[in-house]
């Protein structure tokens, strides 16, 4: 038996007792049929041991029946009836075994039977998910010549396997089919097929192709027309789009206000303002209200570009309509504000964010106490955090307190820190390394090098990583002020923790010896340290 044979094992198929195998499958003349069709794609397996177990079922209704059978599509199989067909068919889909399930329904189809519908939908659905297109659209035809009707999602599946082969032809035949079927397409199929024309240059194609899906009677799916508009947009431009609206709303799909926050989102994020303003005429022009998303967008793309006075603008616009400023909205331009280096700015839209009643969230806090601890505003800062802490909305997390603990360690106030570090770990927030690394900078830069390392040991006791530069940041720091001992064992800490030190490291230990007035013994350690090529020769 070669290769290509179709192999229906053990377990998929089990022999009846006498009274099934003449209605189930005809076992008659098994040697006969196994030696006339050796040649063919399939093959009865194991005929000798059949035909004993076969006699032994008429002697002795006491005997097993067999657990094995193995068939071909020309040979015994074709005298099974579509009961037992089908049967064999959901075993081999339930196991996987999807070439033999096709060789099985094509067999099944010659000899005018039908296939169980169910197990061809999986059969199809597995096939392209393995990108077996071809054999997938075979038994899809088959299913339906025999009066099946797959459901949307196995055409779905298809139709996106062929795209991504590039064959568009085949997949608007299979749309084609798939209506005539009694299938409906909904909108996965057509943006499907909408973002495939456009990707690959068809854009027009692609426009044309729905306005001849909503005079054939297709819906107008609001999210497939905002998939077109926005593609059309982004490979022709903001004009054309707008033409493309135009057009559809003569075809009964008329634009939404999502359809057009889909274009103010692209040009806004593209950066070409002019089309935005373009956009938004279109908008008003034709009575639409504009949204929060839209004035979000708006201003995010404003604050980006640092036109601050047309920011005022729309907040002025916000407030004289339903649209008022969200959480969201003052976040956006927060935001924008610290990274432009406006923080005092910033800080004025938090407090009016209060007395307007909207109540700011982690993003907020988190954004004004990192602008604050990078100016140097700690005091400001801790007085924020504060008001944090009484909140019923939101609580302090720890990007909050790395963000504080950090503008602390930088103007060196080091026994705040220590304390907003232990307040953290009793809010059961745990630090990190970015915490422990905020600390350790900050004593050694408020020369407490000896905190410095007892906090470096901390981490290490604690199975946390610390990097090389924090290492030797400490160990010259102990060295300069003559704490060798002390920096051998953050160098052993280093070395345990699988950090390997530089040679800056070596260099500050060796002048430190030789700075504590032992010179011979730091001209020896330079030679060891030059031997194992941990320093350079200079």
């Amino acid at each position: 038996m070669t290769s290509s044979n179709l192999l229906l094992e053990a377990h998929f198929l089990h022999i009846p007792k006498q009274a099934s195998l003449s209605n189930g499958f005809r076992l008659v003349n098994w040697k006969k049929e196994t030696v006339s069709r050796c040649g063919s794609s399939l093959c009865v397996d194991h005929v000798a041991d059949l035909s004993e177990r076969t006699s032994s079922l008429h002697n002795n209704n006491k005997a097993k029946p067999p657990r094995m059978v193995v068939f071909s599509s020309d040979g015994p199989i074709t005298e099974n009836k579509q009961d037992a067909n089908n049967n064999i068919l959901h075993s081999l889909c339930s196991y996987g075994k999807l070439t033999d399930a096709c060789k099985l329904v094509e067999v099944m189809a010659r000899h005018n039977q039908l296939p169980h519908f169910p197990s061809c939908t999986n059969l199809v659905r597995g096939l392209a998910r393995i990108d077996q297109t071809d054999k997938a659209m075979c038994i899809l035809k088959i299913m339906v010549m025999s009066g099946g009707v797959p459901d949307t999602i196995t055409y779905n599946m298809v139709i996106g396997n062929l795209c991504k082969k590039g064959d568009l032809r085949s997949a608007l035949s299979l749309l084609e089919d798939m209506s005539l079927s009694g299938t409906s397409p909904d909108v996965i199929t057509y943006n499907t097929l909408i973002r495939f024309m456009c990707d690959n240059g068809n854009a027009e194609d692609a426009v044309e192709f729905w306005k001849n899906q909503l005079r054939s009677g297709c819906p107008p799916y609001m999210i497939t027309f905002t998939v077109l508009v926005e593609l059309v947009c982004r490979y022709c431009g903001s004009g054309r789009a707008i033409k493309v609206v135009e057009d559809m709303a003569v075809e009964g799909c008329y634009p939404d206000i999502v359809t057009y926050n889909s274009l103010v989102n692209f040009n806004c994020r593209r950066g070409t303002l002019e089309d935005v303003a373009l956009v938004i005429k279109h908008i008003l022009s034709h009575g639409v209200e504009l949204n929060t998303v839209t004035y979000n967008t708006l201003l995010h793309s404003l604050c980006s570009h640092g036109y601050w006075d047309e920011v005022d603008e729309i907040l002025s616009i916000m407030y004289e309509t339903s649209c008022t400023p969200t959480v969201i909205t003052y976040n956006i331009l927060i935001n924008g504000l610290c990274k432009a280096g406006m923080l005092s700015r910033a800080i004025d839209f938090f407090y009016q964010m209060l007395e307007q009643g909207c109540s700011p969230d982690i993003v907020t806090y988190n954004t004004v106490l990192g602008a604050m601890s990078k100016e140097g505003m700690v005091n400001e800062a801790m007085v924020l955090l504060a008001l944090l802490r009484k909140t019923r909305c939101c609580s302090p997390g720890l990007i909050t307190y790395n963000s504080v603990i950090d503008g602390l360690a930088r103007k060196g106030m080091m026994e705040k820190a220590l304390a907003l570090y232990n307040q953290m770990v009793e809010d059961g927030v745990c630090p990190d390394d970015i915490t422990r690394r905020s600390l350790i900078y900050g004593f050694c830069r408020a020369n407490l090098v000896e905190e410095a390392s007892q906090v470096l040991k901390e981490t290490s006791n604690r199975g946390n990583g610390i990097r090389g530069s924090t290492y030797r940041l400490v160990v010259q720091g102990l060295c300069k002020k003559g704490e060798m001992e002390m920096a051998v064992q953050v160098v052993e800490i280093m070395l345990t923790s699988g950090c390997k030190p530089d040679e800056r490291i070596y260099t500050a230990i060796v002048k430190g010896v030789e700075e504590m007035g032992m010179g011979s013994e730091a001209g020896e350690l330079r030679k060891k340290l030059r031997q194992w090529k941990l320093l350079r020769e200079v």
